[in-house]
C-alpha cells in the first residue's frame, strides 16, 4: 500500500480531514511575493480616458498639442495618443499627482467641470491602479466654440 493511497483513503473515510496540497510552494500572502510598477504612462491613460467622460470636457491638451498629436497618429509608427496629450503623471510607490490641461465647451460652468473632472479622474486611478491620488491640477487651456468644430473638420481634412 502506497502513502498516496493511504491519504486519500483516510480523506474518504472523514470528509473533514486536511489533505496536503502538493501545489502550494510557499507560505504567506502571495500579494508580498513579488512588486508591481505602474509606469507614468498608464496612469496617464487612465486619467485622460477618464477625464474625456466627463460632459463639458471638449479635448484634452492646447491646441498645439492637439495638433501635433493629430500628426504623429497618421504616421506609421508614430506612436501618438490623443489620451496623453494634455496628461502628466508622476507616480511613486504608492502615491500618484496629475497635472491636466483642458479645452472645456462654451456655456458649461469651469468650475464645475473641474470638480467633475477631479472626482472622476481620481475615482479611475484609484480603484485601477490602487494608488492614493494626492493632487488633480486642472488648467483650462482654451473654451471651445461652436463654430471652432467646423474649423477642427477643416483642419483635419487638410491633414489627411
Amino acid at each position: 500500500m502506497d502513502t498516496e493511497t493511504t491519504i486519500q483513503g483516510a480523506a474518504a473515510a472523514d470528509p473533514g480531514a486536511v489533505r496536503p496540497s502538493a501545489t502550494r510552494r510557499g507560505t504567506g500572502d502571495p500579494a508580498t511575493r513579488g512588486r508591481t510598477t505602474i509606469a507614468d504612462g498608464v496612469v496617464a491613460k487612465i486619467a485622460g480616458l477618464a477625464a474625456r467622460d466627463v460632459v463639458g470636457v471638449h479635448a484634452l491638451g492646447s491646441g498645439l498639442s492637439r495638433t501635433i498629436g493629430a500628426v504623429r497618429e497618421r504616421v506609421p509608427g508614430g506612436g501618438g495618443s490623443r489620451t496623453l496629450a494634455g496628461v502628466k503623471a508622476e507616480v511613486g510607490e504608492l502615491q500618484t499627482a496629475l497635472d491636466l490641461e483642458i479645452v472645456v465647451d462654451y456655456g458649461v460652468a469651469i468650475a464645475d467641470v473641474a470638480r467633475s473632472v477631479r472626482e472622476n479622474v481620481i475615482a479611475a486611478v484609484e480603484r485601477m491602479t490602487g494608488l492614493e491620488v494626492v493632487e488633480v491640477n486642472i488648467a483650462v487651456s482654451d473654451v471651445n466654440l461652436p463654430d471652432d468644430d467646423e474649423d477642427e473638420s477643416a483642419e483635419q481634412l487638410r491633414l489627411q
